[in-house]
């Protein structure tokens, strides 16, 4: 089993399909979540899922103060009520307690908590699997870019850009031993639309997590049918497999507001340029 934290937020499905998948993942042993802002709602919501697969792990929040609930419709609509809770602790300090040498920090948030962990001369980290960045030209083969994406250098990322300085920390610190970044131009490509909720559908029943993600997008779909683009999935399948992306060793830039990354060696910092399906299925859905 792979010793994992989770750093994540929730404004949309996305982390917390990660969250459900990473509780009942067989190889997947989950030491702490801490969140991004951590609005009392946030951990609330935190709270009541940890609850649900009888776990007693920390929680960690960068700001239980934080005015917003920070928590979308869907997650009450597909789950019911949450109760706020405060019962959290301070987010850099949970990092800085339980990430070592031999744990995997899966960030799915502006790294805000990351950040001010790096602060301390006690934090050290194995290895860091963050959902964000962009590879593009220079780094992906053309044959290999989403359209979208064709001739792009750079693009705006939003958990990098959703606290820049702690961004540029991550990257420069020699307390991250390695990092791998799972950024838009593969997760664009990756969607649970209607065919992914049937290969859910015959897992369902031999899991928790998949249970409760198969509900939770049951109602998801009926609003939205085109599906959710899986970003913070995809990373944490990557963490638990890394054969699942194919990787290049870059230096990540910021330039105009966008990120990008150009190929680099002894940088420490890996970007994903393409990834395998088939293995990312069988990752999401082992039981």
């Amino acid at each position: 089993m792979k010793n994992i934290i989770f750093d994540m937020e929730t404004n949309d499905p996305d982390d917390y399909i990660t969250l459900l998948l990473l509780l009942g993942h067989p190889d997947v042993n989950l030491k702490a979540v801490t969140i991004t802002p951590g609005s009392a709602y946030q951990v609330g919501l935190v709270e009541k899922t940890l609850k649900i697969f009888q776990k007693d792990i920390p929680i960690g929040a960068f700001n239980i103060e934080h005015p917003k609930t920070c928590v979308s419709d869907w997650h009450e609509n597909a789950y019911g009520q949450i109760t706020p809770s405060n019962n959290a602790q301070e987010g850099f300090e949970v990092l800085i307690k339980y990430c070592d040498e031999n744990t995997t920090l899966i960030t799915g948030a502006p790294l805000k908590n990351l950040g001010k962990a790096l602060d301390s001369p006690d934090f050290k980290l194995g290895t860091l699997v963050a959902q964000g960045g962009f590879a593009g030209e220079g780094v992906v083969p053309a044959e290999k870019q989403l359209e979208k994406f064709k001739g792009r250098k750079t693009c705006p990322t939003f958990n990098l850009n959703g606290d820049i300085p702690a961004a540029f920390k991550a990257l420069a610190t020699d307390k991250i031993d390695i990092r791998y970044f799972v950024s838009k131009n593969v997760c664009h490509g990756v969607v649970y639309d209607t065919s992914f909720h049937h290969i859910i559908s015959q897992y369902k029943d031999l899991s928790m997590s998949l249970s409760l993600i198969y509900k939770g997008m049951e109602y998801y779909l009926t609003k939205n049918p085109l599906g959710k683009m899986l970003h913070d999935p995809l990373a944490a399948c990557c963490a638990l497999d890394l054969s699942i992306g194919t990787w290049a060793e870059v230096e990540i830039f910021r330039e105009k507001g966008e990120w990008g990354a150009k190929l680099q060696e002894n940088t420490k910092t890996w970007i994903i340029t393409d990834y395998d399906h088939v293995k990312f299925v069988d990752t999401f859905t082992k039981t």
